[in-house]
């Protein structure tokens, strides 16, 4: 499983921030605010489930002006701990796919569990009513403008990778505009899987988009450490025809019919892009849509 910065902001984003924080004594967090800056805002948490030992998603309030496109990413974070020297208390700030479609009036995110990490450590022990910072500028290229027209769409993801394709297959917008959805989700373990899994089984019921799905989702869930309905790295299921057997599809990848978004870590995106240019897909972007696009993330070992 892997967690998600920007190359270009950097792994350690720190603030300026003058807020105060303390435990309650019953290992709750809380952060008193003095002066709030413009640039950030507390956001409440209303909901923690702890899919394993290592991964755990959660719901916050959402501020009434915040607005983003499903697929995005945005800054979050916790107090970080006082500086030994001065004894200032600044944020340590984090990117997150947000994994809540833009139409949602909560926000969710799905997070791994670093033990020693300087955010995840105290993050995973977030409990409903504590609050946590959000600075509302959200961006990213997971997004539905940044690719061309096409028939079919194919979301491929590792580990935590999967937090913006659980926005986009919520999203109305991803039915009405392919005629198939393909989601390949790979994991180590079958139990790093459940996230995804119980979001894909519940889209069918889904008051909004459940009529718009039928028919047309294609889940493909695979595992490389332990045996499993489907196993192997979607790379090779790609290269070598079996996600299109199982599934049923035609293939392989075709420009004409293919659009494809990709979320993982450093390796597997450069990995998934070799295999999408070997089958003739060129990468898009915000400003030049293409027929895929990649988070432009690396992994955050120490988060």
């Amino acid at each position: 499983s892997t967690a998600w910065v920007t190359s270009w902001m950097g792994i350690d984003i720190l603030v300026s921030c003058p807020w105060a924080e303390r435990w309650n004594g019953v290992g709750r967090m809380e952060m008193k605010p003095q002066t709030i800056p413009g640039s950030v805002n507390l956001v409440t948490v209303v909901d923690v489930h702890h899919w394993t030992d290592t991964l755990f998603s959660f719901r916050v309030t959402r501020p009434d002006s915040f607005r983003f496109r499903s697929g995005e990413f945005v800054m979050i974070g916790l107090m970080n701990d006082p500086d030994p020297k001065t004894g200032k208390v600044k944020p340590l700030l984090r990117a997150y796919s947000i994994a809540s479609p833009s139409w949602d009036e909560e926000m969710e995110f799905y997070s791994i569990k670093v033990q020693d990490g300087p955010l995840t450590s105290k993050l995973q022990h977030i409990q409903p009513g504590d609050e946590i910072i959000l600075r509302p500028k959200p961006v990213g290229t997971l997004v539905h403008d940044a690719l061309l027209p096409g028939k079919r769409i194919w979301f491929f993801a590792t580990g935590t990778g999967f937090a913006p394709f659980a926005s986009l297959l919520r999203e109305p917008e991803t039915w009405e505009k392919y005629d198939s959805v393909v989601m390949m989700h790979t994991c180590r373990e079958a139990g790093e899987l459940e996230y995804g899994r119980k979001l894909v089984e519940d889209l069918q019921n889904d008051p909004l988009i459940g009529e718009l799905v039928e028919g047309k989702l294609h889940y493909y869930p695979t595992t490389t450490r332990e045996e499993s309905q489907y196993t192997g790295r979607i790379t090779d299921n790609l290269v070598n025809g079996k996600v299109f057997a199982d599934l049923g599809l035609e293939g392989p990848l075709e420009p004409a019919r293919d659009r494809a978004m990709v979320c993982g870590s450093l390796a597997f995106n450069k990995d998934v892009a070799a295999v999408l240019d070997g089958f003739g897909l060129e990468e898009g972007s915000n400003s030049a849509p293409g027929d895929y696009v990649i988070e432009k993330a690396f992994v955050g070992d120490g988060i």
